[in-house]
């Protein structure tokens, strides 16, 4: 029996793979390029379309220590990442071309993997094994339709900006600094372009009034975003100060050696960072700068930037729909529908939101699908484990009413929420080491041979 998963962006790779390496035959499907989406740009596998964070890397938050599970239970993901990673302080950064290309190299050459292009516009029925999508926020309008009809419950959407990302050669270095927030990482892994209180005030109000693309809302629906990844525009609607209290705070920073005009020192109130895309640096990201202004926009507003007078855009920044189900009212602690144990779902679309958690998803529902195909019942990840409080977080019926997207934080995590955050990830770690060697089929496998 071979199961099929429908997309391979971070999540359908990560299970793809999990579920290949335990002896199970996997048919993916790719809709890519056959038929493309509004944010992606290649055909490869774990594309990352946003940012090239994988945020935090340090065990004492949510992000660091689901990453830190995730090495321990042999991510793909992770494992490649690894190999792709670019300085970035305390965040886990990456080459984004180097990374799609490893993860896409690694999944087409797994003999247990068979990878098929094209677009699939319906859940496959009965006999067709176990099915996992995880087809992503861009799911295609057809299947999502199919899935909408399946499930029977309401759409859940909102709208996501991309952040533009920059040519190096194109910035004027003498007119920044670089160092990292409170010198964390290798101490000087952004570029910093400080602003003066007057340059931010005019920044700031050219940005407030710029024009942005107007999407098409589907029926009544009101323009809605991710309140974890506000476009800044909208967060310079909010207040005069929200945006130097936030992407733009100036806290941590100290001046390196490349600050040779005096620009930054007790002068500096708002900063933009800039980090490396690439491990070349030819290319820099704006770090939270996501934007839905036109493009005209944001060449004019952004070129306001000191350091960025005459910049050269790699890719401008746009917004695009991100639609999700509504979880807590159709799968079960395994990410399984309620209603046909037989569909799984992974990824941002069951309403986890951040790279990282979409692998983890991945993961956890390719262990799940793993022990189905062994003979065994399903059995959800502890829940105080990373993996598994995102997974019952996701599901949970008291969220129904305004169920939004999750990322990982301590706060869902189970335990004594008093205790230090250092021991808590120390337990989430056993247990997860424990839970692996009791219910994973190639544990079990193996010891039933050892018993007999």
């Amino acid at each position: 029996m071979s199961v099929t998963v429908i997309g391979l962006g971070l999540a359908g790779s990560e299970a793809a793979w999990q579920l290949a390496e335990r002896g199970v035959q996997v048919v993916a499907w790719e809709m890519r390029p056959v038929s493309n989406t509004p944010a992606h740009r290649t055909d490869r596998c774990a594309e990352l379309v946003c940012s090239n964070s994988f945020r935090s890397d340090e065990l004492s938050t949510g992000p660091g220590l689901l990453k830190a599970e995730l090495r321990a239970a042999g991510s793909l993901i992770l494992r490649v990442a690894q190999e792709c990673r670019v300085a970035a302080g305390a965040a886990f950064a990456v080459d984004r071309e180097h990374f799609s290309e490893g993860v896409t190299r690694a999944i087409l050459s797994h003999p247990n993997i068979t990878v098929r292009r094209g677009e699939i516009d319906a859940i496959p029925e009965e006999g067709a094994g176990p099915v996992l999508i995880a087809t992503g926020p861009l799911t295609s309008d057809r299947l999502f339709d199919a899935i909408q009809r399946r499930i029977g419950s309401k759409a859940c959407f909102f709208f996501d900006a991309i952040a533009p990302r920059i040519m190096s050669d194109s910035i004027d270095f003498s007119r920044g600094f670089w160092a990292s927030r409170y010198g964390k990482g290798e101490g000087e892994d952004y570029f910093n372009c400080p602003m003066s209180e007057q340059e931010y005030t005019a920044f700031w109000e050219a940005l407030r009034t710029a024009e942005t693309v107007q999407p098409h809302l589907p029926g009544e629906a009101k323009l809605r975003f991710f309140e974890g990844c506000l476009p800044v525009e909208e967060m310079a609607r909010r207040g005069v100060e929200t945006l130097a209290h936030g992407p733009m705070k100036p806290v941590g920073l100290r001046p390196g050696p490349a600050d040779r005009n005096g620009s930054a020192g007790s002068g500096i109130h708002a900063v933009v960072q800039l980090r490396k895309d690439n491990r070349e640096g030819t290319i820099l990201g704006m770090v939270g700068f996501q934007t839905c202004l036109t493009y005209p926009e944001q060449r004019r507003v952004l070129r306001m930037i000191p350091a960025l007078e005459r910049a050269a855009f790699a890719q401008l920044g746009s917004i695009h729909m991100n639609r999700y189900i509504h979880a807590p009212s159709c799968l079960n602690a395994s990410l399984q529908m309620m209603t046909d144990p037989r569909i799984f779902f992974a990824g941002q679309i069951c309403g986890v939101e951040g790279y990282i958690e979409s692998c983890a998803t991945g993961f956890a529902a390719a262990v799940q699908i793993a022990r189905i195909s062994a003979g065994l019942p399903p059995a959800p990840f502890p829940c105080d484990t990373a993996i598994g409080a995102l997974c019952r977080t996701v599901r949970d019926p008291a969220r129904a009413l305004n169920f939004q997207p999750q990322n990982i934080n301590f706060g869902i995590l189970g335990g004594d929420p008093r205790a230090p955050r250092e021991a808590r990830s120390a337990r989430a770690l056993r247990s997860l080491a424990q839970y692996l060697a009791a219910q994973d089929p190639r544990s079990l496998a193996a010891s039933a041979e050892v018993t007999s």
